[in-house]
């Protein structure tokens, strides 16, 4: 039997579109009078969306940043017109030299660890790029440290705050789709390997991991938020690193292929609490357009969400909804919502109300270390060639 489109005409679709046409979320007002002193550690490109964002809010001032570079953090600030900026060369010499409210952390990925612990360490709110850490160890490390502290920690994923990502949870939370028991997701890009600003995403000093951190920790929290974060139990994961260490991939760069460090692409089968499987694969580069939409099965409904290349902002398009109603087999379009002007303005405006109000964070550590658990039993099981268990230590 085929599926019944439905269309405006059929109650029952009229009945479940209806519950997910708008976006709820309103903006607080922000007082200006009540003033935040932000530094930035680390002054490469993601830091000056950071900044731009921080000049946009009214209650800020960014008075520090430090750079491991000699001369980087004072051209950066320069750069945005910026002068009287404080720069230090670490950011244990800017956090020990100044009285600072809140810092972002915008360093190679290797080093977001060390940097968020001693900012926490020191009494001060953080912001942490995307990807958590490299690690779980790290990950678990930095999480003991923000509970010893009582301070905010709120990793930078931007998609939380597009509607369309907020729909996505709303539909799973009101129980359409019954009980979840299967999802497929991932994505990625044809040609897309991190290289425009240089080599510190695929050299694994400085990146750590590839495209399964990059963007495949953006895949996994679109799903694993909708569903509430359960624990991972399990991991079968591969990668490799077929297209990075190839020369003939780097038109004006051949010699990157030496550098390349990481990994290009990623797949795993992932087993969760509540009988849950995830089976998700990402990548850099690849002889395909896309590697699948994401899929939610449950047991009343399914939601199918088309693929994009990089889970750093909307949906890839308008999502689908399968159901039965009145016996029959049929599907709904989910209206697309219009996302905001920038994501990236709500991911620090939310942080920065977090810090004056003391919490909670908008997008917790307690969430994104499942995430980072997931992500470093895929490495794992790729290098053992196995099935391996997650263990999460307590955070104590």
């Amino acid at each position: 039997m085929s599926a019944k489109r439905v269309t405006s005409r059929d109650q029952a679709g009229d009945a479940i579109l209806d519950l997910f046409k708008h976006d709820t979320t309103q903006d607080a007002p922000v007082d200006p009078t009540q003033r935040l002193r932000v530094g930035i550690i680390g002054t490469g490109w993601i830091a000056a969306a950071h900044l731009q964002s921080y000049l946009a809010m009214p209650d800020v001032d960014v008075v520090a940043g430090a750079d491991l570079v000699p001369g980087k953090a004072d051209a950066f600030f320069k750069a945005h017109g910026l002068e009287g900026v404080r720069t230090y060369l670490s950011h244990k010499d800017m956090l020990d030299n100044e009285e600072l409210d809140a810092v972002s952390v915008c360093t190679y990925n290797t080093t977001h660890a060390e940097c968020t612990i001693y900012a926490l360490e020191k009494g001060v709110h953080v912001l942490l790029e995307k990807l958590m850490t490299v690690t779980l160890d790290e990950a678990v490390a930095v999480c003991r440290a923000e509970k010893r502290s009582g301070k905010v920690l709120s990793i930078g994923f931007q998609p939380r705050f597009d509607p369309n990502m907020r729909k996505i949870k709303e539909i799973v939370q009101s129980g359409l789709l019954g009980e979840v028991y299967y999802i497929q997701t991932g994505g990625g890009r044809r040609k897309g390997i991190p290289v425009p600003f240089g080599t510190s995403f695929i050299e694994k000093d400085t990146a750590g991991i590839g495209a399964v951190g990059d963007i495949g920790c953006y895949s996994l929290d679109m799903v694993l938020n909708a569903i509430g974060y359960p624990k991972p139990l399990t991991v079968t994961g591969v990668t490799s690193a077929y297209f990075g260490t190839n020369p003939g991939y780097y038109r004006h760069h051949p010699e990157y292929a030496e550098k390349f460090g990481v990994d290009d692409f990623a797949a795993a089968f992932i087993r969760l609490e509540g009988g849950i499987t995830v089976d998700f694969r990402i990548a850099w580069a690849m002889h395909m357009d896309t590697s699948g939409d994401t899929l939610i099965l449950g047991t009343k409904g399914g939601l199918r969400i088309p693929s994009t290349e990089c889970w750093n902002g909307t949906v890839g398009g308008a999502m689908k909804l399968y159901f039965d109603a009145a016996g029959s087999p049929m599907e709904a379009e989910v209206p697309i919502l219009e996302s905001p002007p920038s994501l990236f303005d709500l991911k620090i405006r939310t942080f920065l109300d977090a810090v004056k109000t003391g919490g909670p964070a908008p997008v917790p550590s307690s969430e994104i270390l499942y995430n980072q658990a997931i992500i470093d039993a895929i490495c794992k099981s790729s290098k053992l060639g196995r099935e391996v268990e997650v263990v999460i230590p307590e955070i104590d």
